[in-house]
């Protein structure tokens, strides 16, 4: 049965509010991450733990999540994992160690996965003339833009009135109402076309992101030639690259590889995943800045997030009608540049930078940036297959995404966590400190800010935080000098692979009403 307008555009509310709640806890642990290290003793190899478990398990799980979609109905697991998700926060909320909360958010990131595809496949599913689509799916990928922002700011507004539990209470209520609003307004679809389940895809999938990320995350700490460091890497691209082999020769594939033979597609996904990674691995790091070198509380760290928020926001829409006008080619290059520059800019901020100068700047352009890729590239990635499949492709793009965030948290906090390591080890080589105020210092930035307050002499106090505060900035700058030159050579590769403008293939007249395809992403 055709949806009313009213109705489509309620659906579109719903969803967007579902997507809005699995977004922001991306971010909103990040503001907690000092009180976090402070409360449960956790290292920066913790504390990337704490962001990644989510990003990790829900990265991994979305191929088959996007499936499941299409095999039992995408309304019926939309609402399977709203229920599990707050259940799930409730439990979060209540731990009180490392390793807890740490499984608490990989279950957190296996229900996320079962709503993330099914918002963006029903959208496509409802919105079935190109141009309203196009528009509804640039409203879903400006609400996945501001949740990054909106994260923050919560979880600091929360941290600045309660305890960090609270940044997981407050996800039972809204998804409470979530559910029921599915209920009245979201209708069910699947692919009635559907193949048998590719049991070894999911398991070699999930096993691939999965020792990928180990051993990044880990690196560090084993040392990247370690035993461990080098079986992880080799492990990693032999079960990435059995993966793609078996992909590509099994008849119902979790993901069809061979899309990505599509430049249009395959440049619209890593232009996202380049995105991500910059962007998640930079609100890692900068949240620490705020709080532990800049000294702002938590609320005045998540409010200096809000210009990505506000430009995502502003921008978002802009973003589609560019490239309807110029075509996505152009708008996504430009997009990525922009993200460059505003890292490179925040890879030259010193530890006495002006907020309201370099910081903010750097921000607005990651954030425009950010903004001219996301609608338009996941526009494309969507539009490259029929409306049948919508589960499958809005898995891609949404997996394309959590995994350049899952791995920007991982080697930006890993190239983070080196820096600072060697750094602070040299700075406070000869400094008599005790063995407790030792370990703190080498473990975090905010360990070792807090250890050296608790130093009785006042100058070995001053020079040890000095120190700490130095070695975190020499490895900020490093990794923002990474996402800077990931961006920027994603861009050049970008000029040359998405077209400026999608071919137009005739369609034959029986089959372009059944799988409209926006005219900006066809090819």
């Amino acid at each position: 049965m055709e949806l009313t307008a009213r109705q489509r555009w309620l659906t579109l509310i719903v969803l967007c509010v579902a997507e809005l709640l699995v977004s922001i806890d991306n971010t909103i642990v990040n503001v907690a991450l000092p009180s976090l290290s402070r409360q449960l003793g956790a290292s920066t190899s913790g504390l990337q733990w704490i962001v990644d478990a989510y990003t990790l398990v829900f990265a991994g799980l979305l191929l088959a999540a996007g499936h499941a979609g299409d095999r039992l109905g995408r309304r019926r697991v939309l609402v399977v994992g709203l229920v599990g998700f707050g259940a799930v926060s409730a439990v979060a909320a209540s731990v009180d160690s490392l390793g807890q909360l740490v499984a608490a958010r990989a279950v957190m990131g296996a229900f996320a996965a079962l709503i993330f595809p099914a918002t963006l496949a029903t959208i496509t599913n409802v919105f079935t003339q190109a141009r309203e689509r196009a528009a509804a799916v640039g409203i879903w990928a400006g609400v996945a833009g501001i949740a990054v922002a909106v994260g923050p700011v919560s979880g600091g507004y929360l941290l600045e009135h309660f305890t960090w539990h609270s940044v997981f209470w407050v996800n039972v209520p809204i998804a409470v109402a979530a559910v029921v609003a599915t209920a009245i307004w979201v209708p069910e679809s699947r692919n009635p076309n559907v193949g048998r389940l590719d049991v070894v895809g999911v398991l070699g999938s999930v096993a691939a992101i999965v020792t990928i990320v180990w051993t990044v995350i880990e690196g560090p700490r084993h040392g990247w030639t370690s035993p461990a460091g080098l079986t992880g890497a080799v492990a990693g691209v032999a079960l990435l690259a059995g993966f793609i082999a078996w992909e590509s020769r099994h008849p119902h594939p979790v993901v069809n590889v061979r899309l990505f033979a599509n430049r249009r597609f395959s440049a619209a996904s890593g232009s996202i995943a380049i995105a991500f990674f910059g962007l998640f691995g930079f609100i890692f790091l900068v949240t620490q800045f705020f709080q532990a070198v800049k000294g702002y509380n938590t609320l005045n760290a998540g409010l200096r997030t809000l210009p990505f928020a506000i430009v995502i926001g502003l921008l978002s829409p802009v973003a589609m009608r560019l490239a309807y006008r110029l075509g996505s080619g152009v708008v996504v290059a430009s997009g990525l540049a922009l993200m460059g520059a505003g890292f490179g800019l925040a890879a030259m901020t010193g530890r006495d930078s002006a907020y309201f100068g370099r910081i903010i700047i750097a921000m607005v352009l990651m954030a425009a940036g950010l903004a001219l890729i996301s609608g338009p590239a996941t526009d494309a990635i969507m539009g490259a297959l029929p409306l049948h499949e919508a589960g499958a492709g809005s898995a891609v793009n949404d997996t394309t995404r959590e995994i350049g965030g899952t791995l920007g948290v991982a080697v930006l906090g890993s190239v983070l966590a080196s820096s600072y390591a060697r750094d602070v080890h040299h700075a406070l080589a000869g400094a008599p400190l005790p063995g407790a105020a030792r370990s703190a210092v080498d473990s975090s930035v905010t360990a070792g800010v807090d250890a050296a307050a608790h130093l009785p002499d006042r100058a070995s106090a001053t020079a040890v935080a000095d120190a700490v505060k130095d070695s975190f900035m020499s490895g900020f700058h490093t990794a923002s000098w990474v996402a800077a030159a990931a961006c920027l050579v994603a861009a050049v590769v970008v000029v040359f692979v998405l077209p400026a403008r999608a071919q137009q293939p005739t369609p034959s007249p029986a089959h372009d009403d059944e799988h409209p395809v926006p005219e900006t992403a066809r090819s």
